[in-house]
């Protein structure tokens, strides 16, 4: 059906408002690395327009920190899309703040609270293998 995946993978100790708020940044990070993956915008019977969706399923996963780490590793060896989403993202304000506490983490063991990845299902796959659909 779909050449690519979609897996958004969440750690899994956090409170349900930022496993909520990970969700979401993550999934725009995912349509702006992949605009071609949106749908079409959408319409109502009175001809309102609505705004455009990513076009195929995005499945949640929630893992440990480590099962972030390892999915993290198999994703980039696979030069997979990833999306970070670090803890110290939590206590920024704004993106500029996002993407300087995220480069100023470490590289080899981010403390991430999320990761979303696209690329080729089987890619995907292979770095999410093991972990389990969110409940």
């Amino acid at each position: 059906m779909f050449d690519t995946k979609v897996a958004l993978i969440v750690r899994d100790d956090l409170a349900v408002w930022q496993k909520l708020n990970v969700v979401a940044f993550l999934a725009t990070g995912i349509a702006a690395a992949q605009p071609d993956a949106l749908g079409e915008p959408y319409e109502d019977a009175a001809g309102r327009q609505y705004g455009r969706m990513l076009g195929q399923p995005m499945m949640v996963f929630a893992a440990d920190l480590a099962g972030l780490q390892g999915a993290h590793r198999q994703a980039v060896s696979r030069e997979l899309t990833i999306v970070p989403y670090v803890h110290a993202m939590f206590s920024t304000g704004h993106d500029a703040a996002n993407r300087e506490v995220f480069r100023a983490g470490d590289a080899e063991h981010p403390d991430f609270v999320g990761i979303a990845l696209i690329g080729p299902k089987k890619a995907v796959d292979k770095a999410i293998k093991g972990l389990k659909l969110h409940a």
